[in-house]
C-alpha cells in the first residue's frame, strides 16, 4: 500500500487512510514540538489546579471509542512513571461519564478532566465536559484534540479553567482514527511523564525511527495475513491492554464486521476468552520491555502456539534477551522503550494488519461503512438533562 500512487489508493478508496498511516513517525516529532512550545502554559495550568485541593489531583482521561483507548493506553505507563504523589491517573470513557455520573465521578474530589477528541463534535465528548462542571465542585480541563474548528476547541476558548492543545495535522480524514490516537496518546504522555525533556526527546526520536521501519517492512507484515482466517485477536500486558483493545477495533472498523476480533490481557484470555481461538484465527501480542511483565507475554505466546490451536500466533516485540522465538514482528537495532513510548511503533503494526485486511476483504478502508449506519463523527445521540 505504501509504494502505490495516489491514483492507485484512490482507486480502492484507501488513500486517506494509507497516508496518515505513513505520516505518524513525523507527526510524532510535529507533537514534541507542540508539547515544547506548551510547556509554561500546561506547568502553569497544572499548578493552578493542584491549588484546588489537599491531597492528590484526580486526573481523569476521558473520550470514547478510539480515544477511550488513548487513556486506557497511556494511563498504565503514568501510574508509576508520572508523579503519583500528585496525581491519580484514571481512564474513564465519556459515554460512561454522560450515561451514570454518579458511578464514575466523586463530586467532592479536584478533578482535571483530560478529553480527548480527534474532531471535538461528538456529543459525548462536549457533554461530559458539560456533566463534569455541573457535578464536581473543584474541576478544569485539558483538551487535547486534532481539530482547531471543533466545538469542543472553540467552547473552551474563553474559559479561564480549560487548557486546550492543537494537533492540527493528526486530525485524520479517514474515517478509522490513526495518527490522531497516536498524537494524543504521546502529547498527555509526555505531559505527565516525570522523565527530562531530554530523555523524553530520545524516547520520541527512537519511536519515530521505529516507525519508519514499519512502513519500510510492509511486505514482512502482509506475510502474517496470508492463509484463510476470519477472526483476530490481540493481546497485551499493562499498557498494552489498551493498545491491544485499539488495534482489534481497527481490525473491525476497516473491515466492517467481516472478520470477528477479540481482545484482552496476556493472563486474563485465559479465563474464557480463549475460547474464541480456532484453526481460522490470527493471535497478536504485543510483548511489554518489562523483564517482569515481559514473562507472562511470553506465556501466552508459547501456550497458545503450543496448543495448535490458532491458525497462526504472533508477536509484535522488541529485540531482547528474551523473546518469542515463533512468528514475529520484532524491531531489532533499537534500545529498549518504555511502554508509553514503544505504544506508538506497536500501534502502526496494527494499523497495517487492518488497512491490508480491509482490502483483502474488498472493502475501502476510507469509507468502510457501506450503509452509512456508522459515522467518522458518532450521531443519532440524545445527551439528557443532568442535575447533580
Amino acid at each position: 500500500m505504501f509504494e502505490k500512487t495516489s491514483e492507485e489508493l484512490h482507486e480502492i478508496g484507501g488513500y486517506n487512510t494509507t497516508v496518515e498511516i505513513k505520516q505518524q513517525p513525523e507527526l510524532w516529532l510535529d507533537t514534541l514540538n507542540i508539547y515544547r512550545e506548551n510547556l509554561e502554559a500546561i506547568e502553569s495550568f497544572l499548578a493552578d489546579a493542584r491549588a484546588m485541593g489537599e491531597g492528590r489531583l484526580s486526573v481523569v482521561f476521558t473520550g470514547a471509542g478510539t480515544s477511550d483507548y488513548v487513556g486506557d493506553t497511556c494511563a498504565p505507563y503514568l501510574r508509576h512513571a508520572g508523579d503519583t504523589k500528585l496525581y491519580d491517573f484514571k481512564p474513564i470513557a465519556t459515554t460512561d461519564i454522560v450515561s451514570a455520573p454518579r458511578d464514575f465521578l466523586n463530586p467532592d474530589e479536584p478533578t482535571v478532566l483530560v478529553s480527548f477528541a480527534r474532531s471535538g463534535n461528538s456529543p459525548e465528548s462536549l457533554a461530559a465536559v458539560q456533566v463534569a462542571k455541573t457535578f464536581v465542585k473543584n474541576v478544569k480541563f485539558i483538551n487535547l484534540t486534532c481539530a482547531p474548528e471543533g466545538k469542543l476547541a472553540v467552547e473552551s476558548a474563553d474559559d479561564p479553567n480549560a487548557l486546550t492543545i492543537l494537533i492540527p495535522r493528526a486530525n485524520d480524514k479517514g474515517f478509522a482514527m490513526t495518527g490522531s490516537y497516536s498524537c494524543m496518546t504521546l502529547l498527555s504522555t509526555l505531559i505527565f511523564d516525570t522523565a527530562s525533556l531530554e530523555q523524553k526527546t530520545a524516547w520520541v526520536e527512537q519511536a519515530a525511527k521505529m516507525g519508519e521501519d514499519v512502513v519500510a517492512r510492509e511486505a514482512e507484515i502482509a506475510e502474517f495475513l496470508s492463509g484463510d482466517f476470519n477472526r483476530v485477536t490481540y493481546l497485551g500486558s499493562g499498557s498494552f491492554v489498551g493498545l491491544a483493545q485499539e488495534a482489534q477495533l481497527k481490525i473491525l472498523e476497516l473491515a466492517h464486521g467481516l472478520v470477528a476480533t477479540s481482545w484482552d490481557s496476556c493472563m486474563g484470555y485465559r479465563h474464557g476468552p480463549k475460547s474464541f481461538v480456532d484453526d481460522k484465527t490470527l493471535v497478536f501480542v504485543y510483548m511489554n520491555n518489562d523483564e517482569y511483565t515481559r514473562q507472562y507475554d511470553l506465556d501466552i505466546l508459547n501456550e497458545i502456539n503450543g496448543d495448535q490451536i490458532a491458525a497462526k500466533t504472533i508477536a509484535i516485540q522488541q529485540d531482547g534477551s528474551t523473546k518469542f522465538d515463533g512468528k514475529a514482528f520484532t524491531f531489532s537495532g533499537f534500545d529498549a522503550l518504555p511502554e508509553g513510548y514503544l505504544a506508538l511503533p506497536f500501534v502502526m503494526v496494527a494499523q497495517v494488519i487492518s488497512l491490508l485486511n480491509s482490502v483483502r476483504v474488498g472493502n475501502t478502508p476510507d469509507t468502510p461503512s457501506p450503509s452509512g449506519t456508522v459515522n467518522r463523527v458518532v450521531k443519532g445521540v440524545t445527551i439528557h438533562p443532568f442535575e447533580a
